[in-house]
Order: structure tokens, then C-alpha cells, then sequence
């Protein structure tokens, strides 16, 4: 049974760093969260704004609140608003339902998150992946 490691956390969020280089990408902040929902590994780009990390968290805890990436969050909000915004207060408003926030899977197995924000959803969405299958793993962007 795979865990999470440290080192992998910290693999996923210089990949997904390096791919937003490469793709001349806004100053990301990047959330990986193990299995259980604990922070594992986070980084704040210089030049960040102010409450990327709560955005980048928020769509990681959405992503493995619901079993799904944030992506299929952000459509099920548009589909069901009601249900999303019923979860999100159970939730005590820690969900953020944009794409940006992936499922780490080892196989079929969910062993973490991960959760990017400081460009547009779907910029932090290809970091997020990016980032994920560089260290070995699926990404589940929903």
C-alpha cells in the first residue's frame, strides 16, 4: 500500500513549478494534502497574492471531500449549486469548486491531493497534473 511521502509532495510541487515556468505562468501556490486531508508539502512562488494558499488548499480539500477533482466539482456546482453550496457549509466553507484541484492516485487508490492557484483554473489545473505524473502517480482532475 502506497503512502504519500514527503519527498513525493515535494516532487509534485517542483514539477508542477517547473511547468509553470515553462508556460511563462503567474507566481503559483501549491497545496499537496495526504489522504486524510493533512497538509503534506506547500510552497508559495515569490511574487504570490495574498490568500493563494487558502485557494490552493480549498480546491485540494474539495477534490478529496467529494472524491473527485475540482474540475468535476466546478460542474456539478453548475448542474447542482444547491448540493455543491449545501456540501461546501457542511464543509465549514473550506471547498474552492474551480478547476485546480487534482486526486493523487496510486492505481486506482486515492493517496492525497494536490491544489494550485495564482493563474486561471485551468493554467492551475496543467500545473496540478503536471506535477502529479512527473512524480509517478494519476492525476484525477475529474
Amino acid at each position: 500500500m502506497t503512502e504519500l511521502t514527503l519527498e513525493t509532495a515535494r516532487k509534485i510541487i517542483a514539477c508542477g513549478f517547473a511547468k509553470a515556468k515553462d508556460a511563462d505562468m503567474k507566481p503559483l501556490g501549491i497545496v499537496v494534502l495526504d489522504a486524510r486531508g493533512a497538509v503534506k508539502a506547500v510552497e508559495m512562488q515569490d511574487g504570490t497574492s495574498l490568500m493563494r494558499y487558502e485557494v490552493a488548499h480549498g480546491k485540494a480539500y474539495g477534490a478529496l471531500a467529494l472524491g473527485m477533482g475540482s474540475r468535476a466539482i466546478f460542474k456539478r456546482a453548475q448542474e447542482q449549486a444547491f448540493f455543491v453550496d449545501a456540501v461546501n457549509t457542511l464543509a465549514q466553507g473550506r471547498m474552492v469548486p474551480v478547476p485546480g484541484g487534482v486526486l493523487i492516485r496510486d492505481k486506482q487508490r486515492i493517496i492525497g491531493a494536490v491544489g494550485v492557484s495564482g493563474e486561471t483554473s485551468d493554467n492551475d489545473e496543467i500545473a496540478a497534473i503536471s506535477g502529479v505524473e512527473a512524480a509517478g502517480y494519476t492525476a484525477d482532475a475529474g
